[in-house]
């Protein structure tokens, strides 16, 4: 149930639709879309400002249907992208709709949180159930095919305590892939902590430095002469 899982539903619909020489998609559905879209990839890449207008954006499209968990599920996306960067906290958009969300929303919502029941886990998109169901293996995680689900999934094993070292370097590897420095920064510090409680003072040293390259500002165009 991240930004693909999400709105896969939708999106599917919508190609079939035209496919079949239909109406097109209602415009809140494209808008949704696109706007979620641009949020993710924004927070993912640390504009928490453009993401936070963005995300405005997408859940007002959603709200014009009245559908609680279309609402809620727009909710989890926002709350996914934060587990996959290793931002642990609430989800308190979800939670002011857990009430009308359906068993799927919330046993997801279960899930970001490191607290979903056993039972539940058949309730999860598919690439997750494996590591729901107490898989927290590499093998599992390089599985799911979608880079996002993979370092959602690494949060959510990290959460719970089940993230081995392997899983850390996967995710480092993932978020490293697709550009998006916020994760990655917060995935190599979990690597440089685990460095330093080790004794690893060169392999720390060296995660600081790549840190560092990370954070390090862009350069200013050249003024014109």
């Amino acid at each position: 149930m991240t930004l693909r899982d999400v709105l896969a539903a939708m999106s599917v619909a919508a190609l079939l639709v035209a496919c079949a020489g239909g109406p097109p998609p209602p415009d809140w559905q494209m808008n949704a879309q696109g706007a979620m879209e641009r949020a993710t990839a924004a927070y993912l890449s640390g504009n928490t400002r453009l993401e936070a207008l963005e995300f405005a954006r997408a859940r007002a499209e959603v709200a014009r249907t009245g559908r609680a968990d279309l609402l809620a599920r727009t909710e989890l996306m926002r709350c996914a992208a934060r587990v996959a960067s290793l931002v642990f906290e609430d989800c308190p958009g979800f939670a002011a709709l857990a009430p009308d969300a359906g068993a799927a929303e919330r046993a997801y919502a279960d899930y970001l949180a490191g607290q979903l029941r056993p039972q539940d886990a058949a309730l999860l998109p598919t690439q997750h159930r494996d590591v729901a169901a107490g898989s927290g293996s590499v093998d599992a995680l390089s599985r799911i095919p979608d880079p996002l689900s993979r370092l959602v999934a690494a949060g959510v094993l990290l959460r719970s305590a089940r993230a081995q070292p392997a899983v850390t370097a996967l995710a480092v590897d993932t978020a490293s892939a697709q550009g998006w420095s916020r994760p990655l920064l917060a995935w190599l510090n979990v690597q440089a902590l685990r460095a330093e409680a080790a004794g690893d003072a060169n392999e720390a040293a060296r995660l600081r430095r790549r840190i560092g390259m990370v954070l390090e500002p862009a350069p200013k165009a050249a003024s014109a002469p």
